[in-house]
């Protein structure tokens, strides 16, 4: 198991203890959709943390994506679910450059 993947492990259980019920759904998505990943193909994998990052990052974009969509919907309660999701995920990706570092 890589690193990320256990603080991933480990962070859903202190949100589990803390109740915080955003943060534990988002972080068993993402952890299935870590292990969908690993056993994904003809083999199952032991994921590395850059593979990880690869589907977390996918799964930030989809929650842009969905929050983009509620909007256009006219849908703010589901739209504000999908960014808060997308802020816990954000905490485990590396940090983006701005325009000025760009």
């Amino acid at each position: 198991m890589s690193s990320l993947e256990q603080r991933l492990h480990d962070d859903l259980t202190a949100a589990i203890r803390s109740r915080d019920e955003v943060r534990s759904a988002t972080l068993r998505m993402a952890l299935t959709a870590v292990k969908n990943e690993a056993v994904s193909g003809t083999e199952a994998r032991e994921l590395s943390d850059a593979d990880v990052i690869v589907v977390l990052g996918r799964e930030a974009k989809k929650r842009r994506e969905s929050a983009t969509a509620y909007d256009d919907a006219a849908r703010p309660e589901l739209a504000a679910r999908e960014r808060a999701e997308l802020v816990v995920l954000e905490d485990y990706l590396p940090q983006q450059l701005g325009d000025d570092e760009l």
